[in-house]
């Protein structure tokens, strides 16, 4: 990829280039939910026309970044105290910190509770348990959705591997040798959400593109697929903040 930006008004709106060798005509713009912009293009198109096809829809691109930070602008950043609330698979959990002087025990849910024992008390340390308590959580849950839809969806012959990795922009992806890639953070997000994720990822299995013949395989296979990405936009700035 490549990085450029547009000028609209007193705005500079960067931008990120995408050659995708299954488009042929035109470029396709996209606004992730955290703001950032995409611009697929087709190979052999000079920078030039790509900045042109860009600035054409600048109040566009304008107007959904703007909305985008606006979704950011009242998130406030964690600080690991007893009080705030969690997220996992959707519900929400109270956090409680419970010093100790003896060896912490493991994270654990306990009723409408996260409860982090902690000898330190240091938010940092709160903070790090956590994030590792969500890994475990994320790499087990994964395990059984993408286990189950393995065997119902027939292209799939065998579950691929995969693996965790934070991104800041994404919630999966499909590796060209069939390796899925989850971020952790979608284990806070609902059930039905971590399946439409899923669903997606593996049809990569069978149509590598975003073309519409993959839409079409999402259709068949979840009919309400659309509202689930729906809610996973909406909660991104959520979903995200540590």
């Amino acid at each position: 990829m490549t990085d450029t930006a547009i000028i609209y008004g007193d705005q500079r709106i960067p931008y990120l280039v995408n050659v995708d060798d299954n488009r042929t005509t035109r470029v396709a713009i996209h606004v992730e939910p955290d703001g950032k912009v995409i611009v697929d293009a087709p190979p052999g198109f000079s920078p030039v026309d790509i900045q042109k096809a860009v600035q054409k829809r600048a109040r566009w691109i304008v107007s959904h970044v703007e909305d985008a930070q606006a979704r950011f602008a009242h998130v406030r950043p964690r600080e690991y105290v007893s009080g705030e609330q969690v997220l996992y698979l959707g519900c929400r959990y109270v956090l409680k910190v419970l010093p100790t002087a003896a060896k912490p025990r493991a994270v654990r849910l306990k009723g409408n509770r996260l409860e982090v024992e902690t000898r330190v008390g240091a938010a940092e340390d709160v903070r790090s348990k956590v994030r590792a308590w969500y890994r475990v959580k994320a790499r087990d849950y994964f395990a059984k959705r993408l286990a189950e839809a393995s065997q119902r969806l027939p292209w799939v012959n065998e579950m691929p591997p995969f693996r965790l990795l934070e991104m800041n922009k994404q919630w999966g992806s499909c590796s060209a040798d069939g390796q899925v890639i989850l971020n952790p953070h979608l284990v806070k997000a609902p059930r039905e959400c971590i399946e439409y994720v899923v669903l997606h990822e593996l049809s990569h299995l069978k149509h590598h593109d975003h073309g519409p013949e993959f839409w079409q395989l999402l259709d068949v296979h979840s009919s309400h697929w659309r509202r689930s990405k729906q809610t996973l936009d909406r909660m991104v700035e959520t979903l995200m903040m540590e």
